[in-house]
This record gives structure tokens, C-alpha cells and sequence, in this order.
């Protein structure tokens, strides 16, 4: 995950700018994939390349097309006889009675947080059954005002550089958001989620 610098970043997009959006895209699409993508860099460098409108765009359909796909596969592997004996346990039945229930508020929120255990929440998603359309809603609302507010940074960074109350600001957003998806995170974990899936950390 060294390469993932916004150097790297930015010297990709430029390389491949002929290609037209799919750099952009693709970057943000394979963050379903592979966790340890730094989500909000990746954001704020394609606005910075692209523009902020079309960064903003280009984030935007590639984190919910990567998230969507993630859960259509969960949810069709979902009806294998494996993971229907083991969703048949009542502590897991527990939490997917949750997600069932609060579905679009979980993925929602979560999805406004540009730092989070994404995969785990398209997963539990999946495997919880979660309506289609109210899933595809959520993570469109949820990233949408994610990929804004970070595009908007990425775009006029130069101009929170320059001004430290700002920057001072940003950072401090940046850490309030961490905080708040850690505190979510845990509280799912420890409330809802069944005791082996607690015991092992979210991506």
C-alpha cells in the first residue's frame, strides 16, 4: 500500500488521463476489493486531477458501482448450503435480523465515512438479504455526500494550504470522522454481530 501515495496517484491519473474517466474510476471501484485503499486520498486526488465536478463523478460512480457488485456477489454466493447452516445460528440470526431492520441506516451512515470497515458492510448487506433497491439507495445517498465533501477538499487544497485555520479545520474533520467510524464500528461489533465475527477486526 506504499505505492498508494498521492504522488503515485497523481502521476497515474496523468499518465492514463487519455483514457478519459476509467483511471478514476477504477481506483475507486477496486476499494471494494482491496481494503487497505486510502478511500479519501484516492477522492481528493481525482478531483485534484480532474476537476471537482468530474472527480467528484467519477468517485462517486466508482465506489457505488465496487460496493454494489460486492453485494450482488455476497448475495448470490449467500444462497450456498455452507452459509446457510452457519446463518441459521441464532446469534448470527440475531444480526442479520439487525441489518434486516436497520439496513438502510447502517449502510447509509457508514457510508458517509470516508474511513470504515466498507467490505463488512456490503458483506453483512449480502448476507442479510438486504432489499436491493433500498441497499443501492443508501450507498448512492451515503457515498454521494462522502465523495462531495472530500472532493471539495481535494479541489481547493492549495487554498487550505494556504490558510491554516482551514487546513486546521480539515484535519480536525478528518479525525472526527475516524473517531465516529471506529465508535460505530465497535458498537456494531459488541451489540449485534455474532461473538466469532466480533472477535475478528473489520477491514
Amino acid at each position: 500500500m506504499s505505492l498508494f501515495t498521492q504522488d503515485n496517484l497523481e502521476w497515474f491519473l496523468e499518465k492514463f488521463r487519455g483514457l478519459g474517466p476509467i483511471p478514476g474510476i477504477l481506483l475507486t471501484f477496486m476499494k471494494s476489493f482491496v481494503p487497505p485503499l486510502p478511500t479519501a486520498l484516492i477522492v481528493g486526488v481525482n478531483a485534484a486531477v480532474y476537476g471537482f465536478w468530474p472527480g467528484f463523478i467519477y468517485s462517486w460512480f466508482g465506489l457505488v458501482a465496487g460496493c454494489f457488485v460486492t453485494f450482488l456477489l455476497v448475495r448470490s454466493v449467500g444462497k450456498s448450503r455452507y452459509l446457510d447452516q452457519w446463518a441459521a445460528k441464532p446469534k448470527v440470526q440475531k444480526g442479520m435480523r439487525w441489518v434486516q431492520r436497520n439496513g438502510f441506516s447502517y449502510v447509509f451512515l457508514l457510508g458517509i465515512l470516508p474511513v470504515g470497515p466498507f467490505v463488512a458492510v456490503n458483506i453483512a448487506a449480502g448476507l442479510a438479504r438486504m432489499h436491493i433497491q433500498s441497499y443501492l439507495m443508501a450507498v448512492i445517498l451515503g457515498k454521494g455526500i462522502m465523495v462531495f465533501c472530500v472532493s471539495f477538499i481535494g479541489a481547493n487544497f492549495s487554498d487550505f494550504l494556504r490558510q491554516p485555520v482551514l487546513f486546521a479545520g480539515v484535519i480536525v474533520f478528518v479525525l472526527l470522522l475516524l473517531w465516529i467510524s471506529k465508535k460505530v464500528e465497535s458498537y456494531i461489533l459488541r451489540s449485534y454481530l455474532p461473538e466469532s465475527a466480533a472477535n475478528t477486526p473489520m477491514e
